[in-house]
């Protein structure tokens, strides 16, 4: 065994993240001292962006079985079964540090990575979307990571030519100093015809495919799971840098490859880059992998087998193929102008073995790098420990309204509720030719080919995660289904982005461990089974003097299914004349307003400055019932238009419909309620719809829902679509105020 010349000095351990203990199971594993090589090896694939080993524990506890689920979690990305022996692919990753360090890489390569996961299980990719959070638009920094970001997203979507149909972007000044890039990508493929990681078959030859190996991202995972210091310009050497044209050639490459019987198992390169690919494929595969570092192709001089390994430069694959297909391959790849080498062999050793110069540099077994890596246990808060420690206050002097236009317009014209439009024309979302809706309740894109279309949103609300994380896992999953069931979708499935601060900290982990029961109840109740997610730990920030943890943020990526998409809805209000109804996931024969959900809401951080009050409940069992009701309808042709309440409430929901369909409208308000309460309050599983033909949409609701339970589903006429103006203001008005703050913020 050959050892570099760099002592492993207590330093050098403690630079490479490890604590006295995890460096002790280290030399238990190894039964002696690692080198330099080992010792990089061991830091990646234990650190928390690789090994999980603060969350898995928990995640365990998450559904992700359903008859429809053809792979789970474990995999580059979950597949479920849409019919007609078609599969679609998904899966949300988290780029946040890169993207705070070096905004426009940072993202770009967030999205690179992710396209990654889903083509190398052998599906086109078909559509992403993204969930974005930014501090204080104030702060110094802030406009300059908002451009670079949005420039990045959609810098590498465009390039590679895939359409971003759906996301949020959401402020607040937890994220001053530590902002969330999640990035989320569709795919669909064959449902015979998915290609899985596992590396099998001994003597079979690893290739590398794609790009070069350079010296970017070196460490990249380690930092990812890390806080930040004051030191954060000076990581950016560790932020990685993407070639979209390089990654278009990748994705046509491997799917012409995937066409023919060559490949036994395949990899992307992300986080850890060659060291996880290759870890992660042996171990899969239960084998060993033997690998050449001298044949590795790098496009920098004097590269060592630490550097190598560690790198996490983009567009890269690692692939396994049957013996005797090298040279196909080869010509394949060499036809898109990529690189293409056989570096190693499949193995039956349970090691990872490296080979430079003729010695060898590394030994590892396995199952320490893998299965056996750390896992902890986290000390975590209960939840009536947790609401001491957040001191959320009781809503007790609730406020009212003197004029609900105003308070309307205000909203409207606020960071988080205004039009993202300045945003969403940066990015392309109808290459492809398959896009049918952008901008309403859920993006939504046509199965190629057929009458089928998958709709995709990204939800999260991160004041109520803090607030209550038990109920605010449960509301972010339900958001979800909302949004996929105002479309017109049937809702199948659920991916992740699971972003919080130090899990170290009790009360941290106790919001990670409540929020993920919550997601869990809702998504057993909803039957929306989470199939595949990202953890992204650490997301906090010494830099901005004094320290700061962002908010919790479950960030939620939901996929549904429309049998036909002529049948898609859309949230624009549509005809002069139609009924507006709420459909509520709850009773209004007894309406209780000492029960107001004004408690969190916007209209009270917004207009009134204040941030009291408990995080609104989300009954599943009447939000089931709910959106069962809602698709009937869309179904059977009664409703024009349909949009789900949430943050702003009635009044935002209205203003929305009425700027999407240039209609106004006239409405009125519930009695039993305050003003401020029935217009604003964030009471959850809402829908508004509009209808033509009242008689026909009466004898649905008299019917009621298929599932008895949800007999509690309320409903009730808001009022009727026509004019120019909702609550005293033109659509002009209302419309000027939506686009203010963009416009605005980034001519200033």
């Amino acid at each position: 065994m050959s050892h570099p010349t760099n002592a492993i000095t207590p330093e050098i351990v403690a630079q490479h993240g490890f604590t006295p203990e995890e460096y002790d199971r280290v030399l238990t594993a190894l039964g002696r001292e690692p080198n330099l090589t080992e010792l990089g090896i061991f830091s990646v694939m234990w650190s928390e962006h690789c090994s999980y080993k603060s969350s898995r524990l928990h995640l365990k506890k998450l559904p992700t079985e359903a008859p429809w689920v053809i792979c789970g979690p474990g995999e580059n990305a979950g597949v479920i079964d849409i019919g007609d022996g078609q599969a679609a692919i998904f899966k949300m990753e988290s780029h946040n540090h890169p993207s705070y360090i070096e905004p426009y890489q940072g993202a770009a390569t967030g999205v690179g990575g992710i396209l990654r996961d889903v083509f190398t299980m052998g599906a086109r990719p078909v559509a992403n979307a993204n969930a974005l959070r930014f501090g204080r638009p104030d702060h110094p920094k802030m406009k300059h990571l908002v451009k670079g970001v949005v420039a990045g997203i959609g810098g590498y979507g465009n390039c590679v030519g895939i359409p971003t149909v759906a996301g949020e972007t959401n402020f607040d000044p937890a994220y001053d100093g530590n902002i969330l890039v999640n990035a989320m990508t569709v795919g669909v493929a064959d449902a015979d015809k998915i290609f899985y990681s596992a590396a099998t078959g001994v003597g079979n030859p690893i290739v590398y495919v794609g790009s070069k190996t350079g010296r970017d991202g070196i460490h990249g995972a380690t930092m990812a799971s890390a806080d930040f210091g004051e030191d954060a310009e000076e990581k950016r050497p560790t932020v990685q840098v993407g070639d979209p044209f390089t990654e278009k050639l990748l994705i046509e490459a491997c799917l012409e490859l995937m066409a023919t019987d060559a490949i036994v198992a395949i990899q992307d390169m992300g986080a850890a880059g060659l060291t996880s690919s290759s870890v992660e494929m042996a171990t899969n595969g239960k084998a060993g992998i033997r690998l050449d570092m001298n044949k590795v192709p790098c496009r920098e001089d004097g590269m060592t087998p630490y550097e190598m390994m560690l790198s996490e430069s983009q567009e890269r694959m690692l692939m396994v193929l049957k013996p005797g297909k090298e040279k196909m391959a080869a010509a394949i790849f060499e036809k898109w102008e990529l690189d293409f080498a056989v570096i190693g062999e499949v193995t039956d050793t349970q090691h990872m073995v490296l080979e430079w110069n003729g010695e060898t540099v590394c030994d590892i077994p396995l199952g320490p790098l893998a299965a056996e890596a750390p896992l902890y246990d986290r000390p975590y808060l209960s939840q009536d420990e947790y609401k001491v420690w957040a001191k959320i206050k009781p809503l007790e002097d609730v406020p009212e309204t003197s004029d609900v236009g105003a308070d309307l317009l205000t909203l409207l014209a606020s960071p988080n509720l205004a039009s993202k439009g300045w945003i969403s024309q940066q990015y392309d979302s109808q290459v492809g030719a398959d896009t049918l809706q952008t901008g309403g309740d859920a993006g939504v894109v046509r199965v190629h080919g057929t009458k089928k279309a998958l709709a995709i949103t990204t939800d999260c609300t991160p004041r109520y995660v803090y607030a209550d994380p038990y109920e605010g896992g449960k509301q972010a999953i339900a958001e979800a289904y909302r949004n996929l069931c105002a479309v017109g979708a049937r809702p199948l499935a659920v991916t992740n982005c699971l972003n919080f601060a130090n899990p170290q900290r009790p009360e941290i982990m106790a919001q990670f461990v409540h929020a993920l029961d919550g997601m869990g109840d809702a998504c057993r109740a909803l039957d929306f089974p989470i199939v595949s997610g990202n953890v992204s730990l650490y997301n906090e920030s010494k830099a901005t003097g004094g320290g700061s943890a962002i908010l919790p943020t479950p960030a939620i990526g939901g996929v549904g299914i429309i049998d036909d998409y002529d049948a898609m809805m859309t949230m624009g209000f549509k005809n002069e004349g139609d009924a507006i109804y709420l459909v509520a996931a709850e009773h209004w024969a007894k309406p209780d307003p000492t029960r107001s959900h004004l408690g969190k809401s916007l209209w009270l951080k917004t207009v009134h400055g204040r941030d009291e009050g408990r995080t609104p409940p989300t009954d599943l069992v009447r939000e089931r019932g709910a959106g069962d009701i809602v698709r009937r309808l869309i179904a059977e042709g009664i409703v024009n238009a349909v949009h789900d309440v949430s943050d702003g409430g009635l009044a935002v929901a209205l203003a929305e419909m009425a700027l999407a369909g240039d209609l106004g409208a006239e409405v009125s308000a519930n009695e039993a309620y305050t003003a401020a309460q029935w217009w604003f309050g964030e009471d959850q599983g809402r829908y508004v719809v509009t209808a033509s033909d009242i008689e026909a949409f009466n004898k649905i609701v008299a019917e009621g829902p298929e599932n008895a339970a949800a007999a509690q589903v309320g409903f009730r006429r808001l009022g009727t679509v026509g004019g120019t103006e909702l609550f005293g203001r033109t659509i002009a008005e209302l419309r000027a105020a939506h686009e203010s703050f963009f416009k605005e913020w980034m001519e200033s």
